[in-house]
């Protein structure tokens, strides 16, 4: 019998269940359960998901990039509801022990066409306020591990919402780096595991790399405010393994037909933030040599 968790413990953007609050519950079989929200939102996420799932020209080593769809199921609400459906994927951390995690929405627009205009709206503003418009992506979340004796830095949401160019920029360096012991300092960060994340065959650049060669051309769906999401686990990289770095697609519940057009919104997000990964394995390449 599996025991479900209150909250998940690595859970670094979106509705949390804490206080009473509805949101997403872990097994210890490395499920997520994510509530079907009572608008269409939740309709439209597990069409797409079963939509996704059956269909054979999504070959393996693109399904790879998005969380294992495993039906629906009914639990007692975390905001003690009663009885609501969930969708049960594969939990992304599980198994990890301290996690370094950070939430990515891609896109310079986040809305989608068929929205209100009143939704419409409140995006362009969320998306001018943010890096989205001026980058093409914006950092939602993170949590990044320091250590033993600092824990994790996890910024409070006003903090990330409020991040500039220059911050998106640290806090991408931050997350490869060393020197965390004071996760909250303004000391620049060292980059340290750049190569072993970012770089290498199998790191979070290759795998952003595979994602962009699709986009260039899949026109089957557009991914309207869809996030990134990549981890890995700082102490396998101090004992010299691998550092387990991955690159998830999550939250579909705005996705559209494509319709025969590529993504174009997606794929200059996702550009962007290769661009931006890119030259922190440059920059690190040059200070090794």
């Amino acid at each position: 019998m599996f025991l479900l968790s209150q909250v998940p413990d690595h859970q670094v953007a979106g509705h949390e269940a804490r206080d009473g609050k509805l949101g997403p519950l872990v097994d210890d079989l490395g499920c997520f359960y994510k509530p079907l929200q009572d608008d269409d939102r939740g309709s439209k996420e597990l069409a797409f998901y079963t939509k996704f799932s059956s269909m054979p020209e999504i070959t393996s080593h693109i399904r790879r990039f998005f969380p294992t769809f495993h039906g629906v199921q009914t639990l007692a609400a975390s905001d003690g509801s009663g009885p609501r459906p969930h969708l049960v994927l594969q939990d992304v951390v599980f198994g990890r022990v301290n996690p370094s995690v950070v939430d990515i929405k891609i896109g310079s627009r986040t809305w989608y066409p068929q929205a209100s205009e009143d939704y419409v709206n409140r995006c362009l503003k969320k998306d001018r306020e943010t890096t989205s418009l001026l980058l093409g992506f914006r950092i939602s979340g993170l949590k990044i591990y320091g250590g033993d004796r600092s824990g994790f830095w996890k910024p409070e949401k006003k903090v990330v919402q409020s991040f500039t160019l220059q911050d998106v920029r640290f806090v991408l360096r931050k997350f490869v780096s060393c020197n965390l012991e004071t996760p909250d300092s303004v000391t620049d960060p060292d980059c340290s595991f750049a190569s072993a994340v970012y770089g290498g065959t199998g790191g979070i650049l290759s795998q952003l790399l595979e994602l962009k060669e699709w986009f260039e051309d899949q026109t089957m769906f557009h991914f309207n405010s869809c996030s990134v999401l990549m981890v890995y686990e700082k102490e396998s990289v101090l004992r010299g393994e691998t550092s387990g770095a991955e690159v998830k697609l999550i939250d579909f519940a705005h996705v559209t037909e494509g319709d025969g057009v590529i993504d174009h919104n997606f794929l200059g997000g996702l550009c962007s933030l290769i661009k931006f990964i890119s030259d922190i394995v440059n920059d690190t390449e040059k200070c090794w040599n």
